[in-house]
């Protein structure tokens, strides 16, 4: 963690301490188990590793573009969006108005997030910007049933296009912005940038950690993410 200097019992060393043993299993699996344990808990101080790394980024760049949305409560500007806290995130949701319907992957990794978002509130302030109307917008909110997610359309496509999420051919891809605002300046401060070009073989493009939990509870299973398998807006 920031300014933590103490040194870490190794993670082998943890992994064979742990008392957890399940009915019937044989030494084979448990030699297993604990050897994977071990690179479970290094994962996890990776992570944490990683998060420092991200939270001691310099300033990154000033906002100063034409940003502006439209809510179910009304029009607002950029720095609007950050409501009474210092830190914004915010989701590119692909629902442009060329879309019948939007994505289903980015509504399998935004109907968790609204389960947590007056969770995340407490802390940030969170919104979702997509391209279409927000009449549509509020229609998909209550058909899904969101109640805490905070759901902007971009009437300009200025801000879509200076972050990411749509593409210079017109295309619309989800993106995830995080923000500060200190003294008056708003800055960008990251942003997910894994893309196609950086998956690895075999591999959709993702980010690390991934955000929705309904790829990280697959990962658990024996048949991990399924291969070609995606989620539905309907089953």
């Amino acid at each position: 963690m920031d300014g933590n200097t103490q040194t870490l019992t190794p993670a082998t060393e943890l992994a064979a301490r742990s008392p957890v043993r399940f009915p019937n299993e044989s030494a084979e699996y448990r030699a297993a188990r604990t050897a994977l344990l071990a690179e479970e808990l290094e994962l996890r101080r990776h992570i944490e590793r990683v998060a420092a790394q991200r939270r001691a980024l310099p300033p990154g760049g000033e906002v100063r573009g034409d940003y502006r949305f439209q809510g179910m409560d009304g029009s607002t500007d950029f720095a609007g969006l950050f409501g009474d806290k210092d830190t914004l995130a915010v989701y590119s949701f692909m629902f442009g108005p060329q879309r019948e319907r939007p994505c289903p992957m980015c509504t399998a990794l935004l109907g968790p997030l609204d389960g947590n978002a007056a969770d995340i509130d407490q802390k940030i302030s969170l919104a979702v910007v997509a391209r279409s109307p927000v009449e549509r917008l509020a229609a998909f909110k209550q058909e899904r049933g969101w109640r805490n997610l905070r759901l902007y359309s971009d009437l300009n496509d200025n801000y879509s296009r200076d972050y990411f999420g749509l593409l210079p051919d017109g295309s619309e891809v989800p993106a995830f912005n995080v923000f500060t605002r200190k003294d008056g300046v708003i800055r960008h401060f990251w942003s997910g940038e894994m893309t196609g070009d950086s998956a690895d073989p075999g591999q959709d493009p993702r980010g690390a950690p991934d955000l929705s939990p309904l790829w990280t509870v697959l990962d658990m299973t024996p048949g991990g993410r399924g291969g070609k398998w995606y989620p539905s807006l309907d089953y």
